[in-house]
């Protein structure tokens, strides 16, 4: 049982456990509708006994997010689109009616299998074992009980019994796997020849009164999105530091309090003679030792030649007295704080006075000074504008709430709080939600200003944070329902899509003709068709998609074998088949990676035909307003 725990940690239950015990529970995008109906609303159901609620959703999509943005997409527009986020729904429902089925055919998992299951999961692990601290933190953090979370578990490994059912249902014959072989590697030598809607475009006339009908039956399609024009005001740290001073002896203590920053490229070469104390030395003991550290400063200076001798005699560190007392080369921070700043301030070949620390009193000859540091003047106009900043934070950090209090509080007009802080209120044009999203950078403002309070009430928005120290209240001025665009606006992109439509047509009527002929055995006519090429599933050799979809549709019973294809866009499309090849190819890993692809395939295809049943089983509602993003409720 255990081999088997191990190897299932490893698939996609560990990846949802991870989910569980990792991934916070935020909510995003449809936030605006949980003010109505709660934490608890549901995206979906099924049976009425088992909900897919707005959370359990979010969390799913903030994953799907992370994931794809770890592979290096970065283009996930699709996902706050309403089709991507019903594909996501539609998985998070097979998985639910799954566990519906699981849960009426009884099926079940031991306590004991269970058990062992999560006593092995990495996550709970410390120094090889268990860690049932660890196990109950992680819980906690993500506000689950344990019976919570083995719940969860339970229903997952529950799931999953019926998951691995369907590879073993695969029976795939020795045939029906030839035959698959040889559709994956068969090779077909292939032309093409395009009618191309935009070669007709010169043959076609759209009318005045087509354009306008067209136009009379797509109003909606024309909409121009609801508008608003704003004043807003923008607090932030940037805009404050203009507003705050910085004097030359902060910056100077600044440089000096940050001296290993700015001086870490410089090296000094030191040696001392050290007389010690113990640590908790009473004041009288130490004078013991300082007086005798006199002493032996007396005798340096008196012949600073013998620094080395007298380091062996008298020193009381033990890593260096041997060596003549010598340190070798150190940068700043390397040495306690009353031996770095004595260093660091004396030239070569100089003595100090006695220079005390908790170690004892030190005697130091600066042998040398390697590298540099960075000086004072140099740096001081990015001293000057790291101080600038610091000072402008601070004064953000103090009146950052008393401008989101005032913005509240006067919610009538803008102006009080300008004035009050010093601001400058701006103004957009005409913006719509979404371009106003691009401006701000945020939705959640946005969304603001198209609610009721704002834009019926002619109120503040609340101080919204649209970027990092920095907050945005905006208040509506004027505001343009949605509405369609005038004919004359639009006249001339309509009778351009309708020109393409006929000029589709018409290519489409021309192909089919040439078509009939070619199938008729009639090859007279003298057609465009581009130099033939070979292919097979994996190289396209450069032709199209579409093309490449019904190549392999041909049927090739008798040579040469024609297909033709409408594209209602494009006009019309005619591939020749001049030969085909089935010899399998020589690779061996190639065939066993199709057939083993193959077998996949045929566990999909029983696996998506369960599922179907199962929804053509079970009751399944789909709240498409909750599915819906906050900018699409709003268009």
């Amino acid at each position: 049982m255990l081999d088997f725990v191990r190897k299932i940690t490893h698939g996609w239950v560990a990846k949802l456990i991870l989910t569980l015990v990792t991934v916070p529970f935020v909510l995003f995008g449809i936030e605006a509708y949980l003010k109505n109906v709660g934490n608890s609303a549901s995206v979906a159901d099924v049976s009425g006994t088992a909900p897919i609620t707005v959370q359990e959703y979010n969390v799913a999509l903030q994953n799907l997010r992370n994931e794809l943005q770890k592979q290096g997409q970065k283009d996930l527009a699709f996902l706050d689109s309403y089709g991507g986020r019903r594909a996501l729904l539609d998985r998070l429902l097979s998985t639910r009616l799954l566990a519906v089925e699981a849960r009426d055919q009884k099926f079940t998992v031991s306590d004991a299998f269970l058990r062992d299951f999560i006593v092995n999961l990495p996550e709970f692990q410390e120094g090889g074992k268990f860690s049932q601290t660890t196990y109950d933190k992680l819980l906690a953090a993500n506000q689950l009980t344990p019976s919570q979370f083995e719940q969860k578990i339970r229903g997952e490994l529950i799931t999953q019994q019926i998951r691995d059912s369907f590879p073993t249902m695969v029976t795939a014959s020795a045939k029906s796997t030839e035959l698959a072989l040889q559709a994956e590697f068969q090779q077909r030598e292939v032309t093409v020849v395009e009618f191309k809607a935009k070669d007709y475009l010169d043959q076609v006339q759209v009318s005045e009164d087509e354009s306008k009908a067209f136009y009379e039956k797509n109003k909606a399609k024309f909409n121009v999105p609801a508008q608003v024009k704003l004043e807003f005001l923008t607090f932030s740290a940037t805009n404050l530091i203009p507003k705050v001073q910085v004097t030359d002896e902060e910056m100077k203590r600044f440089y000096t309090d940050n001296a290993d920053k700015f001086q870490n490229g410089e090296q000094r070469h030191a040696s001392h003679i050290l007389l010690s104390f113990t640590p908790g030395s009473d004041d009288k003991a130490k004078q013991e030792v300082k007086k005798k550290a006199e002493q032996v400063l007396a005798e340096v200076k008196k012949n600073p030649a013998k620094f080395a001798d007298l380091a062996k005699k008298y020193s009381q560190d033990p890593g260096s007295a041997q060596k003549g007392g010598d340190l070798g080369s150190f940068g700043r921070g390397m040495m306690v704080k009353p031996f770095e700043e004595a260093v660091f301030s004396m030239k070569p070949g100089q003595i100090s006075e006695l220079v005390q620390s908790d170690f004892g009193y030190h005697i130091i000859k600066l042998m040398d000074v390697s590298g540099q540091g960075q000086s004072f003047d140099s740096l001081k106009p990015q001293i000057r504008a790291e101080l600038l900043f610091q000072k402008a934070l601070a004064k953000f950090s103090e009146d950052a709430e008393n401008f989101s209090n005032m913005v509240y509080e006067q919610s009538g007009s803008l102006k009080p709080t300008a004035d009050k802080l010093g601001l400058q209120t701006q103004s957009t044009d005409w913006i719509s939600f979404q371009d106003g999203a691009k401006l701000f950078k945020n939705e959640k403002l946005m969304s603001l200003v198209f609610s009721d309070e704002v834009l019926k009430d002619k109120r503040n928005t609340e101080a919204v944070e649209v970027g990092q120290n920095t907050l945005v209240s905006a208040r509506v001025v004027d505001y343009k329902p949605s509405a369609p665009k005038a004919f004359a606006d639009v006249k001339d992109s309509i009778e351009q899509y309708l020109k393409l439509q006929k000029a589709g047509k018409l290519a489409i009527t021309k192909g089919k003709a040439s078509m009939a002929k070619l199938t008729a055995g009639d090859q007279s006519e003298k057609l465009d068709w581009i130099p033939n090429v070979t292919i097979d599933r994996k190289n396209a050799q450069g032709l199209t998609d579409l093309t490449m979809r019904n190549a392999f549709a041909v049927d090739t019973s008798k040579l040469p074998a024609y297909k033709g294809v409408e594209d209602a866009q494009k006009g019309y499309l005619i591939i020749k088949v001049v030969a085909v090849n089935d010899q399998l190819t020589d690779d061996e890993t190639a065939k066993q990676a199709a057939v083993k692809a193959y077998r996949a395939a045929l566990a999909e295809e029983y696996s998506n035909a369960y599922i179907a049943s199962l929804t053509a089983k079970n009751k399944v509602k789909v709240n498409d307003k909750l599915l819906m993003s906050g900018n699409e409720a709003q268009q």
